[in-house]
């Protein structure tokens, strides 16, 4: 699989090959510097701020960056987060079919915040342990408005713990239903589909009030139904239900000041038998709620205050209630009706300002700011105990200071140079620990050739230990060992070295034409890495509940060999490295997308393969636009390598195959139609616990009403 993944990678991008070496050629190319086109796929060409807080193209970011607009999330029909991060470079997204909850991985790196995911700049640091992911969150596709993810160590500028990255998410805002010249409308959207997608209804509405204020408000609801694989078996406890609001308004009292505040309200009902299927069945209760207030002063006339404070507040609460207690709960005497409630409330602030000016002949972007959080996880356990046990109850502060000029000498070098200052302080149990640390960040870029710009970077993240990796202290119920508590945990530091190209030309092959490619190269080598490892002396586990452990000297049959109990160590390194491609080429009356990762990793102590590092995969959307660019129809092509057989849950490589068409009746009105997983593949993405759906079918209609 590896080698048809390889050739196809280069089968894809023999295009764009030929377009990079073009201007080497002798072609006559010029460099991108159009506003963006409003109907095309370039998204390497959307503004984002989050690697370095500075507005900026993606094209243009020194960095692994990519967007995913609003119109590319709709033309594929997502449903979940999977979907909309499926087809960028270096991310996976683990998931369980049986909770709405979902974990992103990037390069390899996942769980206990290494990736820090934010909602409207808010931290989501949720987190319960188990036998999926160490730290998922909520959140609808309905309620995005853009996703910005930004690969490898970047906390400088986004807070402690990001050594495997960021992904920022943005939700929905007045500008995503109401053109700059309407007052008052809204959006209703209905949606449907079969094979488990359920129905979908999103109703949108917004007003501005003269040009100093907006209001906006959203409605969702999901109905989401069991769904089946590619082989047709049923996926049991895969429904689900969510009700959500969002709230949002903004107030300018004077020029180049904006007061801004939001609430997102999520509730999700689902039953599962937890991760595996096998174990306690729960009702599961969900709450994800995110509350943010901020500041922003910024005015052309004055270059030296470009001035964000913002204020957030998360909170996601599960209360679970047993239905029918696994024969190990029963006999710890756990009844149906008793209750497991998980609660994580982060309380944060992020306070920076940019100051842009001109020193020895130098062009400067200073940002300095502040950031903090606080963690505070509570677990009440009347259900067995394994829960209290697993996601321990604790506290923890994260506070960090960082500057960062990003210079530009001359028109084809740049640089930029930053340091960030990370504190923390951890309880629990009555044990507690605390760090600092201090972390630069350099990039270097030139471009030596119009439209060609060059790029590396040195950078190292700082990832505090987990309330749950520090505290964790219990007994697994089957097989029986302990998991151990370890207060001498000593942080992760990241040390990534990166180089990139960036490619940008217009007019390439026809009038109008454009093109945009990203690649690059990363190797980050992680210190005092935190994994779980074997622990002690070696003892047999009897398979039967209640049978002492004496008995195993004369039944050996009945009990496992070779057990060892379990806890959270500092390894003495970790290494991960790979590469990545993102390109698009747009012609007006269509556009092809091409998105590769290859990723390697290994615990350098022992050898073995890190088992979070994602398999190799590579994505290709190619799409036409016909009848004046009303209907838009194309396929996606995801080819997935099989995983290594080292690693403790391998699974096979797979292709998929998806159609889509959007068809844009008027400004008002539109569809749009999405068959996933054409040829109904049986397939299980790495670290999914069930199969993901065979073949479905999304439909939907979106009406629009607006008054100028």
């Amino acid at each position: 699989m590896i080698t048809f993944l390889r050739e196809g990678l280069r089968a894809s991008t023999s295009p764009v090959a030929l377009l990079v070496l073009a201007p080497l050629l002798g072609a006559s190319l010029s460099k991108a510097q159009p506003a963006q086109k409003e109907e095309t796929v370039l998204e390497l060409d959307t503004i984002t701020v989050t690697s370095g807080k500075t507005e900026d193209k993606v094209i243009d970011d020194l960095a692994g960056s990519s967007v995913v607009t609003r119109r590319q999330i709709d033309l594929l029909r997502s449903s979940r987060v999977s979907d909309i991060l499926q087809g960028v470079p270096g991310v996976a997204v683990q998931e369980t079919g049986t909770d709405p909850g979902q974990a992103v991985n990037i390069r390899g790196l996942q769980d206990f915040g290494r990736v820090n995911v934010l909602v409207d700049g808010a931290r989501q640091d949720y987190q319960v342990s188990g036998h999926g992911a160490n730290g998922t969150f909520y959140l609808d596709p309905e309620l995005i408005g853009q996703v910005d993810v930004v690969r490898g160590p970047v906390s400088t500028v986004y807070g402690s713990g990001a050594i495997g990255g960021v992904v920022s998410f943005r939700t929905r805002t007045i500008d995503d239903i109401l053109a700059p010249d309407e007052r008052y409308g809204a959006v209703q959207k209905l949606g449907f589909g079969t094979n488990g997608a359920g129905a979908v209804t999103n109703s949108m509405v917004g007003a501005r009030i003269g040009t100093a204020a907006d209001v906006f408000g959203q409605f969702v609801y999901r109905n989401a139904d069991t769904y089946r694989d590619g082989d047709g078996n049923r996926i049991k406890d895969s429904d689900s239900e969510l009700m959500s609001g969002l709230f949002k308004f903004n107030v300018s009292p004077a020029d180049g000041h904006t007061l801004s505040g939001s609430a997102l309200l999520q509730n999700y009902t689902f039953t599962n038998n937890g991760d595996t299927g096998a174990g306690t069945r729960f009702g599961n209760d969900v709450t994800a709620n995110t509350y943010t207030l901020g500041y922003r002063f910024s005015r052309p006339d004055n270059p030296w205050l470009d001035l964000s404070v913002k204020g957030y507040y998360t909170t996601t609460e599960n209360s679970k209630r047993v239905v029918t207690p696994s024969r190990t709960y029963g006999f710890l005497g756990v009844r149906p009706g008793d209750r497991l409630d998980y609660s994580k409330e982060t309380l944060g602030f992020d306070i920076s300002n940019t100051s842009r000016f001109e020193a020895f002949g130098l062009a400067h972007a200073l940002t300095l700011g502040i950031d903090g959080a606080r963690d505070q996880g509570a677990t009440v356990d009347r259900a067995g105990g394994y829960g209290s046990a697993f996601t321990p109850s604790g506290e923890r502060s994260l506070i960090g200071g960082f500057i960062q000029d990003e210079v530009r000498m001359t028109p084809w070098l740049r640089a930029i140079g930053a340091l960030r200052f990370d504190t923390y302080e951890l309880d629990g149990g009555g044990i507690s620990s605390d760090g600092s640390r201090v972390s630069p960040k350099i990039t270097v870029g030139v471009e030596p050739i119009q439209g060609i710009e060059f790029y590396g970077t040195y950078a190292e993240g700082y990832r505090a230990p987990s309330i749950t990796e520090t505290l964790i202290q219990g007994s697994h119920p089957f097989p029986v060992f302990n998991i151990l508590p370890n207060p001498l945990l000593r942080p992760e530091v990241a040390h990534n070295l990166e180089g990139g190209v960036n490619v940008q030309y217009d007019d390439v092959w026809t009038a109008g034409d454009s093109f945009r490619a990203k690649v690059s190269v990363f190797h980050n080598r992680i210190d005092d890495y935190i994994d779980s490892v074997a622990v002690g002396p070696v003892y047999n586990v009897p398979v039967v509940p209640g049978m002492p452990v004496e008995a195993c000297a004369f039944a050996p049959y009945l009990c496992l060999i070779g057990v060892q109990d379990q806890q959270y160590q500092n390894i003495a390194r970790a290494r991960l490295q790979g590469a990545e491609l993102e390109a698009a080429y747009d012609w007006g009356g269509g556009f092809v997308t091409v998105a590769g990762t290859i990723i390697d990793g290994e615990n350098d102590v022992t050898g073995d393969p890190l088992n979070s590092v994602i398999p190799n995969r590579v994505s290709t959307t190619l799409g036409f636009r016909l009848f004046d660019s009303r209907l838009t129809v194309g396929t996606r092509l995801t080819l997935v390598d099989g995983s290594k057989e080292s690693v403790t849950n391998p699974a096979a490589g797979y292709g998929l195959v998806d159609l889509f068409a959007s068809y844009r009746y008027d400004e008002n009105i539109s569809g749009n139609i999405t068959i996933q997983n054409l040829f109904d593949r049986q397939y299980t993405q790495y670290l999914n616990s069930e199969p993901s759906s065979g073949l479905t079918a999304k439909f939907g209609l979106t009406v629009k009403f607006a008054s100028r």
